[in-house]
């Protein structure tokens, strides 16, 4: 490869592999900088040794059939199966299986992306101010809990036509559907590494970035590698980093400098969308001990959801319809605010004390039982700064223009900068790095 690539990447998440593949297959010569020690960004797959299943401290599900997935674990021949099991829900302190999906799909149906734009909660209380009877106030409830959950989005922020766009897009791909690779995310980090040696990618962990300083034509990326310093250069660069980064302070750890700054559109843009927050933590017990938890007549053998108001780990999941003993709690938007900067012990200690309150089981029970736990602070990570993206409330064409590259020489990609209602998927900053490979190729 020549000593000054035709392009450098900016990050080795999977937009940024996506992009470095697709034009490492055509030949062009790539430099791929990533500021961890590991490939993924916010695809972070672990093994755990005893029971033998991959444990997602980020990225978990496949959403749909969305073809920037599917297609390379099928023609690696990986084994993908889908989720499946029974949804329980708690509330009032009882246990019960869920029934207001088709109450809360009816809210959101009433979405409009043509009437002026308003955030969710706005929406609400113009279309449904006053619940008429507790169904009405329940299923209002789980909406929000819907949004600020799946979304990781704040309700008052987040815009209902960025909503109702990613519900078009789901919709496409049967995206209401759940799947998992039989090695969780692994499996496709490891197709990426082939094809990054395949095509004799350089790949470059453990580079920060500095900053960036650009003209057409021209880029000189700054970067520290341990205690060494040093410049790349190269004709033109693909930034796929998270939009928290393209939005912080440019004197804090891990955020990139441009110069000069990006333009007032690009700026506008990226103050249009939000970092979502989240926190999960895995736990492995001795044993599936909610198999012999018994609620309206029916044992929670088959549970692959659990959902409720918890103030703290609102939803959990098992790994059904495979019988292993790990459940995974998901605290988002403020619950993952106040959890963010704990230690492990702290948030390990809440999750089995929610875990506890919403199964009837003693917390020292559960402690007693715990083997181990897994957990990872994106908020706290200097490198992503949160969860995934979404859109606030006039955000419409926000994507757009943060994607848009500034005089052929600074391009953008990351699943903040999809166009097609993907946001916040893996599969979307997937596609997101094929199209700026694309444009790249086609200024070549």
């Amino acid at each position: 490869m020549d000593r000054r690539p035709a392009v450098i990447i900016i990050g080795a998440g999977v937009a940024g592999l996506a992009a470095a593949c697709e034009m490492g297959r055509y030949g062009v010569s790539v430099c791929l900088l990533e500021a961890r020690d590991r490939i993924g960004g916010r695809v972070f797959t672990l093994r755990d040794p005893v029971c033998e299943w991959p444990i997602e401290l980020g990225a978990e599900f496949i959403h749909g059939r969305p073809p920037e997935i599917w297609k390379p674990l099928r023609d690696a021949n990986i084994d993908i199966s889908e989720v499946k099991g029974e949804t329980w829900c708690v509330s009032d302190g009882r246990l019960s299986p869920c029934d207001f999906f088709s109450d809360v799909d009816e809210i959101l149906e009433e979405m409009d992306d043509s009437s002026p734009d308003e955030s969710f909660l706005a929406f609400l209380d113009r279309r449904f101010p006053n619940p008429k009877n507790e169904s009405q106030r329940s299923a209002r409830e789980h909406a929000v809990r819907y949004v600020s959950g799946f979304n990781a989005a704040d309700p008052s922020r987040v815009g209902v036509h960025w909503l109702v766009q990613g519900m078009k897009a789901e919709e496409k791909i049967e995206g209401d559907r759940e799947f998992r690779a039989r090695n969780g995310y692994l499996d496709l980090m490891d197709i990426f590494r082939e094809q990054i040696g395949e095509y004799g990618i350089t790949l470059r962990t453990g580079a920060v970035v500095d900053s960036v300083k650009w003209k057409r034509g021209d880029v000189k990326v700054h970067i520290h590698e341990s205690e060494r310093a040093g410049i790349l250069e190269a004709p033109r660069a693909l930034v796929t980093l998270p939009i928290s980064l393209l939005n912080a302070e440019r004197t804090e750890k891990g955020v990139v400098r441009f110069d000069p700054e990006l333009p007032p559109v690009k700026k506008a843009a990226m103050q249009d969308l939000e970092m979502g927050k989240v926190i999960r933590i895995v736990l492995r017990f001795r044993r599936r001990f909610w198999e012999t938890i018994a609620a309206s007549n029916r044992r929670l053998a088959n549970m692959s959801f659990l959902l409720s108001d918890d103030k703290w780990f609102p939803t959990w999941w098992t790994t059904a319809p495979e019988e292993r003993p790990l459940i995974t709690g998901w605290a988002p938007f403020q619950a993952g605010e106040r959890l963010s900067g704990r230690s492990h012990d702290v948030v390990v200690d809440q999750g089995l004390r929610s875990l506890s309150s919403l199964l009837g089981v003693k917390v020292q029970d559960l402690h007693n039982e715990l083997e181990n736990a897994y957990f990872h602070d994106w908020q706290g990570d200097p490198f992503s700064r949160g969860a995934y993206s979404y859109g606030k409330v006039g955000a419409d064409g926000a994507q757009q223009a943060l994607a848009a590259p500034l005089q052929n020489t600074l391009f953008f990609a990351g699943e903040a900068t999809d166009t097609t209602g993907h946001n916040g998927t893996v599969h979307g900053a997937i596609a997101s790095g094929y199209r700026a490979a694309r444009e790249i190729l086609k200024v070549l």
